[in-house]
């Protein structure tokens, strides 16, 4: 995805930027707010990086070989707000592109409240919302795939067993609404949950220099689910 973004041009490239933005816009949003800003300048700031990728291309600089695209795009991040503090008062921020939603911005203050703690530095919070960042994108695959089986219905009722709310629904009711047996369902939230690993391994595994790498993408995990 960022390597499509990087060496594409036109629809495609703007896909894959778009795929970005909606997957990592969070954690850099998060970054920004602790490191001083404002709700609106945070919100500002966030579409005028996205908008500098594209512009400036910036991914030009990406290269699988220097290590994690987590720390290539917090170093970018970094180098964009000192630049964009020397401007902000000369030029509007944002430029003509919005890549992410009303919407999606209105509801940043909230991921970024949500548990944060007075000690967490710019840094942790940033890594902890980009851990929320892959494994909220593996769940949506996960969806993507039910759904693309016709199990939608059981991906709802499935879905809090992967989310760790497994106590709060007996398999009993989920089996009588679902039709099935409880071994059936037993058997279901087991394969769902491995097929969650699965998928969260892959994303972990793109942001990594060699996605090949099997140590590389168990210490990226372990580090990850710690940051959590």
């Amino acid at each position: 995805m960022v390597l499509a973004a990087r060496d594409s041009s036109g629809a495609s490239a703007d896909d894959a930027m778009q795929a970005l933005c909606t997957t990592y816009w969070r954690p850099l949003y998060t970054f920004i707010r602790r490191s001083g800003r404002s709700v609106e300048d945070a919100q500002d700031l966030t579409q005028s990086f996205f908008s500098r990728l594209l512009e400036k291309n910036y991914l030009r600089h990406v290269d699988p070989a220097l290590g994690k695209f987590r720390s290539f795009l917090l170093a970018a991040l970094r180098n964009f707000m000192t630049n964009e503090w020397r401007r902000e008062q000369t030029l509007k921020r944002g430029g003509q592109a919005a890549f992410l939603s009303t919407e999606e911005m209105t509801r940043a203050e909230d991921y970024y409240a949500a548990g944060v703690s007075g000690v967490e530095t710019p840094e942790q919070i940033f890594e902890r919302n980009w851990a929320l960042a892959m494994l909220e994108r593996a769940a949506r695959r996960l969806e993507e795939e039910f759904l693309a089986a016709g199990k939608g219905a059981a991906f709802v009722h499935l879905k809090p067993y992967l989310e760790g709310e497994r106590d709060a629904v007996r398999y009993s009711e989920v089996a009588a609404a679902l039709g099935w047996s409880e071994v059936t369902v037993r058997v279901a939230v087991h394969r769902m949950r491995g097929r969650f690993r699965d998928l969260l391994w892959r994303e972990v595994a793109r942001t990594l220099a060699d996605p090949d790498d099997r140590t590389a993408i168990e210490q990226e995990l372990r580090y990850l689910l710690t940051v959590l």
